[in-house]
């Protein structure tokens, strides 16, 4: 079953987003053949080969600050892979933020419903194993405060300056988003 639920989410979603991003088209077109075949089969027929898909939350505050959460001796983007309990990717990329840090209170900005950026990572590059990992994220705004401040002052979390965001495609798509191209 969960198989199915990782395959039908996200193909109407991969689909919108490659009609929007249209120079992405070429790097997630196996992907989106997965999905496809994942939704029309409603199983997967792959042999664990297909991609894992895995989904974050990219939280913006009022100071253009991205939350982040402690990762291996750093700060890192949360990402998650979905449960069977998650109705949709974005709804597990907040569930995730919500269990580790508290953050609730998330709006998007009108327009930036569907995910802002789709990334892969090939086998080696990504600690989940010898499968294409592909990242589908989506783009939140937070006040500061929505945060449990315990969380802030244990250094569970932090709030990152974008510009200090190591990872160049999160940071550009967020930018632009930001400052209304897109």
């Amino acid at each position: 079953m969960r198989r199915e639920r990782q395959g039908r989410p996200g193909h109407p979603e991969l689909s919108h987003y490659l009609h929007e991003h249209l120079a992405d088209r070429m790097a997630l077109l196996r992907v989106y053949d997965a999905a496809r075949d994942h939704c029309q089969r409603r199983a997967c027929t792959h042999d664990r080969r297909c991609p894992l898909v895995v989904t974050g939350a990219v939280v913006v505050d009022e100071r253009n600050r991205v939350l982040c959460l402690r990762h291996q001796g750093g700060y890192a983007l949360a990402e998650a892979e979905p449960e069977e309990a998650d109705d949709s990717l974005s709804e597990a990329a907040l569930r995730l933020l919500a269990e580790e840090v508290g953050i609730r209170d998330v709006w998007t900005q009108p327009g930036a419903e569907g995910p802002f950026l789709v990334d892969v990572a090939r086998p080696g590059q990504h600690r989940y194993g010898s499968r294409l990992r592909v990242g589908i994220r989506y783009l939140f705004r937070s006040h500061s405060r929505a945060v449990f401040p315990a969380a802030i002052e244990t250094g569970a979390a932090a709030w990152v300056p974008l510009a200090q965001k190591g990872v160049a495609s999160v940071r550009s798509r967020v930018e632009r988003h930001l400052i209304g191209t897109g």
